[in-house]
């Protein structure tokens, strides 16, 4: 039977890789491919495996945007960082939705195998630690985890202590004149941010004078979409990890669902939020 138009393969189209490179060797899927190893027979651990291995993917994306459009704020180049801000909220909707395919996952069959999990557990993951540090959420107590594997606890360790993109966004305010104290300038980095008067007072300038500060005016509410993503995260989160093991300690030694109940009361970017009751 001759091929029709749709099943005929065009001349142009290359098929000889002996020499080029192709799809697969440019995105290593041979060993991309390979690393989902079940460690039980149960056909839903395969679930399990890759929706964690997509999200530290998107992660790693989410790190690479971050830490340059940190660096852009840092250099006054604010506008630049906008297309790197709205990407990461872009990703942080594939990792929200994920939680809704994860949760296809029912308390029966996630039994099933996990006991071969040990106590390997999501709250190591290093990648989301270092996203919460890059938001502002420090918390030394959280290298202890890291500690045998020396190379990774020394970046952690560089990571507590570099400044947020929050702290950069606060310093670049304050090189615009805003009035910024000292203190807040001055704090220690390696520490959890706190609330401050002086920067809920600089946004609601920024606020109710666009016009002029129409820069940070947009990277204000780029960061807030970046914080209130970050905890619809949380939320499905733990949502999902309820419906799964209901009230089950985690596999990695903490309460489970209570802990990531706790964590939910912490907010990012506390005067984007408060401002807006003071406006």
């Amino acid at each position: 039977m001759k091929q029709t138009d749709a099943t005929q393969i065009e001349e142009t189209i290359q098929t000889d890789f002996k020499k080029d490179m192709s799809y697969g060797d440019y995105l290593q899927l041979d060993s991309l491919l390979m690393s989902q190893q079940r460690l039980s027979d149960h056909h839903d651990e395969m679930l399990f495996i890759v929706i964690h291995q997509t999200s530290e993917l998107w992660m790693k994306l989410i790190l690479h945007e971050m830490t340059a459009a940190t660096k852009a704020i840092a250099d006054d180049q604010l506008e630049r960082s906008f297309k790197m801000l709205a990407r990461i909220s872009k990703i942080q909707q594939q990792l929200i939705q994920s939680w809704s395919v994860l949760s296809t996952l029912t308390p029966a069959e996630y039994l099933e195998f996990r006991d071969s999990l040990g106590h390997s557990s999501g709250f190591q993951s290093y990648q989301n630690r270092q996203i919460e540090f890059a938001l502002g959420f420090k918390n030394a107590q959280m290298l202890r985890v890291y500690e045998h594997e020396t190379a990774l606890f020394a970046q952690l360790t560089a990571d507590l202590k570099t400044p947020s993109i929050y702290d950069e966004t606060v310093r670049a305010m304050k090189r615009r004149g805003l009035p910024i104290d000292a203190a807040i300038l001055n704090r220690d980095v390696t520490q959890d941010w706190e609330a401050d008067a002086s920067v809920e007072a600089a946004w609601a300038i920024v606020y109710q004078d666009v016009e002029q500060y129409w820069d940070l005016y947009e990277l204000g509410e780029k960061l807030l979409d970046i914080g209130s993503q970050q905890q619809m995260w949380r939320f499905n989160h733990m949502s999902t990890v309820e419906r799964i093991i209901g009230q089950k300690p985690g596999t990695g030694g903490s309460s489970g669902v209570s802990y990531l109940r706790r964590v939910l009361d912490h907010r990012f970017f506390p005067e984007l939020w408060s401002v807006r009751t003071k406006l």
